[in-house]
C-alpha cells in the first residue's frame, strides 16, 4: 500500500489565515503542527516513509519540503498548477504506471482530523485487499454523527460479497439541514471522506472510459505537462469518475472524524467560554455569545452573538456562522480583483 496526501488546495473558507501563499494544509489549525504535517505523522505510524507520497502543486514545492524535510524529492507529485482533485488524481496514476508501480494507492486530503489510527489502519487494509481485484474502487464512508450541511453523502445497498464491503446507490451533495437530518436516520448512509483506495491501472481506466478530457492529454504528454496543464477540465474526482464507476464499494468506519474545512469546523475542537465563545488572541468579549473570534490584534466584541471575526495581517473577515459556506465563493469572485489583499466593495444580498 502507497499514500498520496493530497495537498494542493487554497483553502479559501479559512481566509484571511489560509492565503495563496500559506493555505490551510501549510497551518496549525488543531495542534502545534500543521495539518499536513499531522496528516503524514498519522501515516507514518505504520507506513515506512518510502510508501508516503504528498501531490502538491508547483508554486507549494518550498513549502511542503519546508514541513516535511524527510520526504525526498521523488515521492512529490507535482502539479503545475490547482486543476482540482481530477487531474490530480489522473496525474497521479501516471506518475505510479511510468515507474510501473500498480500497488494499491490510497489517496487521502492532507486536511482531515482522525481520532483513531489504528481503525483507520483496519478500514484501509481491508480497503487494500478489495481494490487489488476487478477494478475495483473502496471508499471510507463515515457514519455520521450530527446533520451536516457542509459534507456530501453516499447512500449504499449491502453487498453480497461481506457484511462491511456495502455497494453505493447514489450520491447527495452538501444537502440542506432538512434533508440532512433525514439522511443520518437512515441505515445505510455515510459521510463521504474524500478517501479513495484503488490501484493506478484502475484510476487509468476509469479515467479513459469516463474522463479522456482529462486523461488523454495527461497521458499523451506525460512527464511533459507544464504547457497543457492549465488547459485540462478543472473537475473534482467525483464528477469526473467516481460517479459513475462500476465495482465502487464503501467501507463504513466509525471513529471520529472531521473535514476541517471551516472555522466552525475548527470550533468543534476547542473549548468556548461559558457563553459558548471560541476566543482565540488578544480578544475580550462582553454579552457576547457563540461567536468565533481570532484576532493579531486587540480585539474586543459586545453585543452580538454568531459571528466568525478573524483578523490578520491579510484581512479581516466579518461573517454570520451560518453564512461561510458563502466564504469561498466570495473569495474566489473578489480574487481577480485584489491588489495588496484589499478586498472589492460587496454588496449584501437583498
Amino acid at each position: 500500500m502507497n499514500v498520496v496526501i493530497m495537498a494542493g488546495g487554497r483553502g479559501t473558507r479559512f481566509w484571511p489565515s489560509s492565503t495563496t501563499s500559506k493555505p490551510k494544509q501549510f497551518l496549525p489549525l488543531l495542534s502545534n503542527k500543521s495539518m499536513l504535517q499531522e496528516t503524514y505523522k498519522r501515516f507514518r505510524q505504520w507506513l515506512p516513509e518510502d510508501r508516503i507520497f504528498v501531490a502538491t502543486i508547483d508554486a507549494y514545492v518550498g513549502l511542503v519540503k519546508e514541513q516535511l524535510p524527510e520526504l525526498s524529492t521523488d515521492r512529490l507529485i507535482i502539479e503545475p498548477v490547482a486543476r482540482d482533485t481530477g487531474p490530480c488524481t489522473a496525474l497521479t496514476a501516471l506518475f505510479f504506471l511510468h515507474q510501473e508501480m500498480d500497488d494499491v494507492i490510497v489517496m487521502v486530503p492532507s486536511d482531515q482530523y482522525i481520532s483513531d489510527y489504528q481503525r483507520l489502519r483496519n478500514a484501509l487494509e481491508a480497503a487494500e485487499q478489495e481494490a487489488l481485484h476487478n477494478r475495483t474502487t473502496v471508499m471510507l464512508g463515515i457514519v455520521p454523527s450530527r446533520p451536516e450541511t457542509g459534507y456530501g453523502y453516499i447512500r449504499t445497498s449491502e453487498s453480497s460479497k461481506h457484511r462491511k464491503l456495502r455497494s453505493v446507490s447514489s450520491f447527495i451533495e452538501k444537502p440542506s439541514l432538512s434533508v440532512a437530518d433525514e439522511l443520518v436516520r437512515l441505515p445505510g448512509t455515510y459521510w463521504n471522506s474524500g478517501i479513495f483506495v484503488w490501484r493506478p491501472s484502475t484510476i487509468a481506466h476509469l479515467m479513459n472510459r469516463f474522463c479522456p478530457s482529462i486523461w488523454s492529454p495527461l497521458s499523451e504528454h506525460y512527464p511533459h505537462t507544464d504547457t497543457i496543464y492549465s488547459t485540462i477540465p478543472k473537475l473534482s474526482v467525483d464528477y469526473a469518475i467516481i460517479e459513475k464507476a462500476p465495482n465502487l464499494f464503501v467501507i463504513p468506519v466509525d471513529f471520529e472524524w472531521d473535514d476541517v474545512g471551516t472555522w466552525n469546523s475548527v470550533r468543534r475542537h476547542y473549548g468556548t467560554d461559558p457563553y459558548g465563545n471560541l476566543l482565540n488572541g488578544y480578544v475580550n468579549s462582553f454579552h457576547a455569545k457563540d461567536n468565533i473570534v481570532i484576532s493579531d490584534k486587540h480585539t474586543a466584541v459586545i453585543g452580538v452573538r454568531d459571528l466568525i471575526i478573524i483578523s490578520t495581517e491579510d484581512g479581516l473577515l466579518v461573517c454570520h456562522r451560518s453564512e461561510e459556506q458563502r466564504i469561498k465563493e466570495v473569495i474566489n469572485e473578489s480574487m481577480h480583483t485584489w491588489e495588496s489583499h484589499q478586498l472589492k466593495e460587496v454588496k449584501p444580498t437583498q
